[in-house]
């Protein structure tokens, strides 16, 4: 599996993350599936609801995914995946992640935010239920 994306694609997810540390950022990732590539094509910024926990945990509400979803459908896109942020935590998934996140075939990218500032940022795919693999990063620019 691979993402394909932009490098403003980058640094809006990263952009997202510094707003809204120390708390955790996420949102939907926008596109379509070429093979085994996302190709993604808009960032859609969700708004963490989650009222406990904010620094290491996250909360998109059904209406919210019915939004972006609706959204995506008026683009002739769909949700390839999420993303959201770990405040001064490591770009990688935790447990909690593997048990609340993406289907088999989206993407799923952590930023790392290290005292207020987008450092690493990877992307993950769950071929199924119960793994996540790094997926490569392909970035154009045209």
């Amino acid at each position: 599996m691979a993402i394909k994306l932009k490098t403003e694609h980058l640094a809006q997810i990263k952009e997202h993350g510094e707003q809204t540390y120390p708390h955790e950022c996420c949102g939907f990732l926008l596109g379509e599936r070429e093979g085994s590539t996302n190709n993604l094509r808009e960032v859609y910024p969700g708004e963490n609801e989650r009222q406990d926990s904010r620094h290491n945990r996250y909360l998109i509400t059904p209406e919210q995914s019915r939004r972006a979803d609706s959204y995506a459908r008026s683009r002739k896109l769909g949700v390839i995946g999420y993303y959201h942020s770990h405040p001064d935590h490591p770009a990688a998934p935790s447990g909690y992640d593997l048990d609340h996140s993406c289907w088999p075939g989206e993407s799923y990218i952590i930023v790392a935010i290290e005292k207020g500032k987008a450092a690493a940022l990877n992307s993950f795919s769950k071929p199924d239920y119960t793994q996540f693999e790094q997926e490569e990063i392909l970035v154009e620019d045209c």
